[in-house]
């Protein structure tokens, strides 16, 4: 699978993971379906394994586990990290992105998750 993590989406899922306290073995489940106006919804949560149906994608040393779906819309993206005073959390460049007709869409592929949805399982 093509994906990219950029250094500081790379830095952020470590630091997830790290604190996530799931284990040495532990993963980011990052799990993103198309839907809303940005074309893609996104949640994420640490797990200390894949769940059925997850494919484990090792991407610069972390690891991703990825459901079928998330898998098909993030071909080939490139995952970034942004925390400014206005956005803090993931964003999303992937070629295939759909669009929307509504006023805020963006036709540049681009989708974002807030580092508010942060979850982990027992």
């Amino acid at each position: 699978m093509e994906l990219t993590l950029t250094p500081a989406a790379e830095k952020f899922v470590r630091r997830m993971i790290n604190f996530g306290g799931a284990g040495a073995n532990a993963g980011f489940r990052l799990t993103v379906s198309a839907g809303g106006c940005s074309g893609l919804a996104s949640e994420f949560t640490v797990e200390s394994v894949p769940l059925a149906g997850d494919a484990v994608v090792e991407v610069a040393g972390v690891r991703l586990f990825l459901p079928a779906e998330s898998r098909l819309l993030l071909q080939g993206a490139t995952i970034d990290f942004a925390d400014t005073p206005t956005h803090s959390g993931l964003t999303f460049v992937t070629p295939n992105s759909p669009s929307c007709g509504c006023s805020s869409s963006s036709s540049s592929g681009m989708a974002s998750i807030d580092i508010s949805s942060i979850g982990h399982r027992h």
